[in-house]
């Protein structure tokens, strides 16, 4: 397989053409190289439809080029440009996520939680503490990797050198086991949880 951004000159007669002949350009281009591209760019951001915005949005700026002529490889541009849009488009989202996070959180320290409740979940966090405790070394090392630590399954995997199926059935198993604990508590406390 070739490398997707290894260089092909564009064609010498086409790039000193005007638009149309630059639409031409950039169809062949898509033609021949969208698949690829739209791999390429999955991997990146983890979703097929992310992947085809993007792609979308690289081909538009090829097309809004001044000078495609001072372009000699336009392949290798279009899959740089597609690149950086989607590094653009992961910061944009962790820097949403971050906001999103510390709005919850600013917003839970203002309100307060009054006493009772404060004393509720004082014991919920204890008893969560103790079921995660309880779960098997592996299941409570691939769940707290990725409930605490934020990490993705292909992290997980690589970090504890288990398949992605493995750590995703530990990850079932250790939310079953939690939820159904403090479900369990819940009920037998009238919905507040007595260690």
């Amino acid at each position: 397989m070739t490398d997707p951004v290894q260089a092909k000159p564009i064609e010498p007669d086409l790039a000193a053409g005007g638009p149309q002949d630059r639409a031409e350009l950039i169809g062949q281009l898509f033609r021949e190289h969208n698949e690829t591209l739209i791999r390429f760019l999955a991997l990146r951001l983890r979703s097929q439809q992310e992947a085809k915005d993007v792609a979308q949005e690289a081909y538009v700026r090829l097309l809004k080029l001044d000078q495609p002529g001072a372009i000699s490889f336009l392949r290798a541009f279009l899959f740089k440009t597609a690149a950086n849009l989607a590094v653009d488009r992961i910061r944009h989202e962790q820097t949403a996520r971050r906001a999103a996070r510390e709005t919850k959180f600013l917003e839970e320290l203002r309100c307060g939680p009054n006493p009772e409740q404060s004393a509720n979940d004082a014991q919920e966090l204890e008893l969560a503490q103790r079921l995660i405790d309880d779960l098997p070394a592996k299941c409570r090392r691939a769940f707290l990797l990725h409930k605490v630590y934020d990490l993705d399954l292909p992290d997980i995997a690589k970090q504890m050198g288990l398949g992605e199926r493995m750590v995703r059935n530990h990850l079932v198993r250790a939310l079953l086991y939690c939820r159904a604990g403090l479900d369990a508590a819940r009920a037998g406390k009238g919905g507040h949880i007595d260690g």
